[in-house]
């Protein structure tokens, strides 16, 4: 591992696309059985705050939430904006509060938890103390996506500066830990916040009942439910649609069936959820005519049919081979109040392209376009369903139909498709697909190559993924740092870090410069095989290089519980 850190490169002038002149060191890739040390290290609590003296003049970010609406666009324009905002705070200015904190919320929902985080620590770092509401935010969307530990982290900084952390912040980390399948530290966490005066409520139940049959099964999660109401809880119809859930999931509908009957004994009336759980799993099991019966109950004004009901009952059908009966539904649909989404069309196109029906697959798109409904990812793994039955040139010829009729380039609309299609595991049809489009002038670049070695790597084809680069430079399409470091995030998420590490040296051997980015994966890749002790001892030395700043160092110390990093 000396080696790998003895490689880093003067990173004082990189060039703009990541090349430069070889560095003439050699690195020599440890044997992966040698990445075993000592674990159990102790948590670091750091603070997130940077000491910047602030300028008094505050610097506006530019807009980034107007032009041209592709998904494309819209991340460039919020990268943009993120970058302005780090040179801005770099440069000792306060950025504009209200624009900071939508860039936070924007971040956020683009699952740019990374520049989340750190628009967070620049508010503060530049002497803008941020408002609960902007914690809290962040707070829920780390827990979502299982970063728990830095969301915690939030939080007690949150109460430090004087904000009283509610119960809806606390039950965003509950449901932080129950996704992470730990039901004893779910309840430990509740015993602690009752002690600090702090009453759950019925969403705090419902994720703990949640994680006690994922984790149990549902007589336990029955059995807590009764502990609670023992205890004084209140629970609500929310809870014991959990139960419902869960009954289900273990097949066991009758007993559902007798518990949603129930219902009204025990204080509650079912909701539209409720029939919705029921509805879902009678038609997914060909009972339709129980289905039928419980869909008539659902006439009064707080107990209607609602768009999920109609999209469960066309999603069955479609599955059981009853188009017609499925299109019959969505025409009734769209007869009502409800505007339809690419979830009531997908399972009716899936359908359609495995019987290939490519008549009725064209009417039911014109339709979805005519109701001012966008396709979505589902849109086009389901289109190339046709693929499967070996009609490629179809499949693109529809692609194409609905590329002419975005808003979009085609350039960019047939990237979307490709990086679509990975994301979802179907990249053998995304390589039929791009063979086609390359046909009628479609140029690869290096977002194209880049998903494709994404898509490559989640379905486990490594070999494959690596032979893209070479494929790159064969048609004269040189890769750049984005794609190296597509390659290694795919290694390390497939729990080959040792791979990851070949793949670095043959980055520094073709004279291509690494960037912060490419050093994080490598860490990350580490503490992933919970190598803890070699990725701090990476981490530490990557930082004493100064080949990584100081908030980047920060975050993965906390992420991972890092030890021994002076931060």
């Amino acid at each position: 591992m000396s080696t790998l850190l003895n490689s880093v490169p003067n990173l004082g002038n990189p060039s703009p696309d990541g090349r430069g002149k070889g560095c003439g060191l050699s690195v020599n890739v440890p044997n992966s059985q040698s990445l075993s040390l000592h674990k159990g290290f102790s948590r670091v609590l750091a603070s997130t705050q940077i000491t910047i003296s602030p300028k008094d003049s505050v610097m506006p970010i530019p807009n980034w939430r107007f032009g041209k609406n592709d998904s494309r666009n819209r991340e460039n324009r919020l990268n943009h904006a993120f970058y302005h905002m780090e040179y801005v705070v770099g440069k000792g200015y306060k950025p504009d509060v209200v624009q900071a904190t939508q860039l936070l919320y924007d971040m956020c929902k683009s699952n740019k938890m990374t520049k989340s985080i750190r628009v967070m620590e620049m508010m503060v770092g530049s002497g803008i103390i941020p408002d609960a509401a902007s914690y809290t935010f962040l707070v829920n969307h780390l827990c979502k996506r299982g970063n728990v530990g830095h969301a915690m982290q939030l939080v007690e900084k949150m109460e430090d500066y004087g904000y009283p952390t509610s119960i809806v912040t606390y039950n965003s980390l509950i449901r932080g830990f129950c996704m992470q399948g730990n039901l004893n530290q779910c309840l430990q966490f509740v015993e602690r916040l009752m002690q600090k005066g702090h009453e759950p409520n019925a969403f705090t139940y419902s994720s703990l009942l949640e994680a006690a049959y994922k984790e149990r099964g549902a007589d336990e999660a029955i059995k807590l439910l009764d502990e609670i109401i023992a205890k004084g809880g209140k629970p609500n119809v929310v809870s014991y649609n959990v139960l419902l859930t869960g009954l289900c999931k273990e097949g066991r509908i009758e007993e559902a069936i007798c518990l949603f009957r129930d219902l009204p004994l025990r204080g509650f009336t079912p909701n539209t959820v409720s029939y919705n759980i029921l509805i879902r799993n009678l038609c997914y099991d060909g009972l339709w005519e129980e289905a039928n019966k419980l869909l008539a109950e659902m006439n009064g004004e707080d107990c209607s049919p609602s768009m999920v009901t109609y999209n469960i009952i066309i999603n069955s059908l479609a599955i059981h081979g009853k188009t017609q009966q499925a299109l019959e539904v969505l025409e009734e649909m769209l007869r009502g109040p409800f505007k339809p989404t690419a979830a009531s069309f997908n399972p009716i196109i899936a359908r359609l392209c495995k019987e290939g029906k490519l008549d009725l697959i064209v009417k039911c798109l014109d339709l979805m376009i005519y109701h001012r409904c966008n396709p979505s990812e589902g849109t086009y793994n389901a289109i190339t369903l046709l693929c499967e039955e070996g009609r490629v040139q179809e499949t693109f010829s529809i692609i194409h139909s609905l590329g002419s009729k975005q808003n979009s380039s085609i350039h960019d609309f047939y990237n979307n498709v490709i990086t679509s299609l990975c994301r979802k595991g179907n990249t053998y049809s995304a390589f039929l697909l791009l063979y086609e489009m390359t046909k009628y002038g479609f140029t690869p670049d290096s977002y194209t190559y880049s998903s494709l070695i994404r898509g490559l790597c989640m379905e486990g084809m490594l070999d494959e993924a690596m032979k893209i680069l070479c494929i790159m430079e064969e048609t004269d399409h040189k890769p750049d740092i984005v794609n190296y470091n597509a390659l290694l995030l795919g290694f390390c998420k497939s729990q080959r870090t040792d791979l990851s590490l070949e793949v670095f040296e043959m980055m520094i051997e073709k004279g291509y410069m690494p960037n912060e980015t490419t050093y994080s994966i490598i860490v990350e890749g580490l503490a992933h095989e919970e190598e803890m002790g070699l990725a701090a001892e990476v981490l530490k030395e990557l930082q004493m290089r100064n080949v990584l700043s100081q908030n980047t160092v920060e975050r993965l110390v906390m992420r991972y519980d890092l030890e021994e990093l002076p931060i």
